[in-house]
C-alpha cells in the first residue's frame, strides 16, 4: 500500500463519521467510551461547554477530543457535546429547586400499563 492509499478499517471510519454507514454495537460502544473519556477530561479542567469554549477544550483535551472525533459520528459529536451541556444544567437546576425545598417525583416515562 501506498501513503496515499487508506485501509478498509480506515475508510469504514470515514463512513461511519460522515453518517454513511451504522456503526456496529462494538463501535458504538468504542464511541461511547471515547466520549467518556472526553467529558472526563472536560470535568477535570472545568470546562463544560467544549462548543462554546472551544480554545479552552482543545487546549486542554485535544487529544482526547481526537479520539472522540475519530471514534464518532460527527454528528454524534455535535449531538453529545450539547447533550452534555443541557445536562449539567438541569442537574444544577434540581439541586437547586431542591434547595428550596422541592420535592422529586418519580416519573414513568414509557406507556407500559401499570398495574
Amino acid at each position: 500500500m501506498g501513503w496515499l492509499s487508506s485501509s478498509p478499517d480506515d475508510q469504514r471510519s470515514k463512513e461511519i463519521r460522515s453518517g454513511a454507514v451504522a456503526p456496529s454495537r462494538a463501535e458504538r460502544a468504542r464511541c461511547w467510551e471515547a466520549r467518556d473519556g472526553y467529558f472526563a477530561c472536560l470535568d477535570k479542567n472545568n470546562i463544560t461547554d467544549a462548543i462554546k469554549d472551544e480554545k479552552a477544550a482543545g487546549k486542554a483535551c485535544g487529544e482526547q477530543s481526537k479520539v472522540f472525533e475519530k471514534d464518532c459520528a460527527a454528528q454524534w459529536v455535535t449531538y453529545f457535546k450539547k447533550w452534555r451541556v443541557q445536562d449539567i444544567q438541569k442537574r444544577q437546576r434540581i439541586k437547586e429547586l431542591e434547595a428550596q425545598g422541592a420535592n422529586r417525583l418519580d416519573v414513568q416515562t414509557d406507556f407500559t400499563p401499570r398495574s
